[in-house]
């Protein structure tokens, strides 16, 4: 007999996929270890591998991907209490289809991201605008919302001070915080176990930034791995190795509604050059603040960079929207409108 139950992928190492299928039946699993809806893996985590044939469809399945996984009465054995656990080879356990995504990334290899943490260092390293920028757009138009979390905000208070009037302007919900002094860190962490539960977040941020100092410092039972500033090259040494969601700890959330949060190896700001985002057209619109503005403009098809009429350019003389927005938006309408088209 074969078994099709979902689940989502919680883990990717290699070609190995970790996944923690649904609990379907809230009735106790029988002493003969299958419960009574028929899916003797129930809610269980399971190791698998992916069916070959996702190599000819141009896919993979993704961590945070939703996924049905098949099997048969190889893939478990019983345990001292009668209980239907995997067995230790992973027989017969194999992802079967990829359910549809509401969003996927390249680096990290990640999907269906709810909520994204922009980690920003007030200073070491500098905060690089223009690439922050970039990378917010990026989220904007995947429809992943960035919070923005500025930290070591003791090594420059006027820094931090500047970066949140900066993007807290603009729109985006914005902490500012020293992992150090513990400043900041308290309204933080109330946010992200009351209003992350039953989302995927992942955190991005350049090298050093913080992130798994600010994750270990909000969540002390993840425990993830922290490396040491490069005072040479004066950016942070890679520490994590694999694509993994961890249990995001919730207050008074519903077990049913868990959420998750990914620390990923090679995600950093930087990861974002060379990434084939979308069209000239999309553009304007994935910059908050300039959404409001769009059908001001005097002209139909207003590039919104020094046109004449322009509401965009208007608001930054008139201190609405801050030049540096501007200035990155100028930039990426200069890079893709010299984007080879594909056909």
């Amino acid at each position: 007999m074969t078994y099709t139950q979902t689940g989502r992928i919680i883990k990717m190492t290699g070609g190995l996929y970790t996944v923690r299928l649904d609990c379907t039946s809230d009735t106790p699993t029988p002493l003969d270890g299958i419960p009574l809806d028929g899916t003797p893996l129930d809610g269980q985590t399971v190791e698998c591998r992916a069916r070959g044939s996702f190599r000819h469809e141009h896919t993979s399945p993704l961590v945070g991907d939703r996924v049905t996984v098949q099997y048969d009465h190889t893939s478990f054995v019983t345990d001292g209490e009668g209980h239907a656990v995997p067995s230790a080879d992973r027989t017969g356990l194999m992802i079967a289809g990829i359910l549809p995504r509401r969003n996927s990334l390249i680096r990290p290899p990640l999907a269906n991201v709810d909520v994204m943490l922009v980690v920003i260092a007030a200073a070491s390293p500098d905060p690089d605008i223009p690439t922050i920028d970039k990378l917010l757009s990026i989220l904007e138009f995947n429809r992943i919302e960035p919070v923005i979390v500025i930290g070591k905000s003791e090594l420059d208070a006027e820094s931090a001070t500047s970066l949140a009037a900066l993007y807290g302007g603009a729109g985006y919900r914005t902490f500012v915080l020293s992992c150090h002094t513990g400043e900041g860190v308290e309204d933080f962490s109330r946010f992200a176990h009351t209003e992350l539960c039953g989302k995927i977040t992942s955190v991005a941020g350049a090298s050093g930034a913080g992130k798994s100092t600010l994750l270990n410092t909000v969540f002390s039972a993840l425990n993830l791995v922290t490396g040491n500033i490069s005072e040479k090259i004066g950016r942070g040494k890679n520490t994590t190795r694999h694509t993994e969601l961890f249990d995001l700890p919730c207050e008074g959330g519903n077990p049913a509604e868990r959420g998750y949060i990914a620390d990923t190896a090679g995600f950093s700001l930087l990861d974002f050059e060379r990434f084939d985002f979308f069209d000239l057209d999309d553009l304007a619109a994935t910059f908050r603040e300039f959404r409001p503005l769009l059908d001001g403009c005097r002209y139909t098809d207003c590039t919104h960079t020094t046109d004449e009429g322009c509401a965009i350019v208007a608001a930054v003389r008139d201190g609405r929207i801050a030049p540096s927005r501007h200035a990155s938006y100028r930039e990426l309408y200069t890079t893709l409108k010299e984007k080879k088209r594909w056909k």
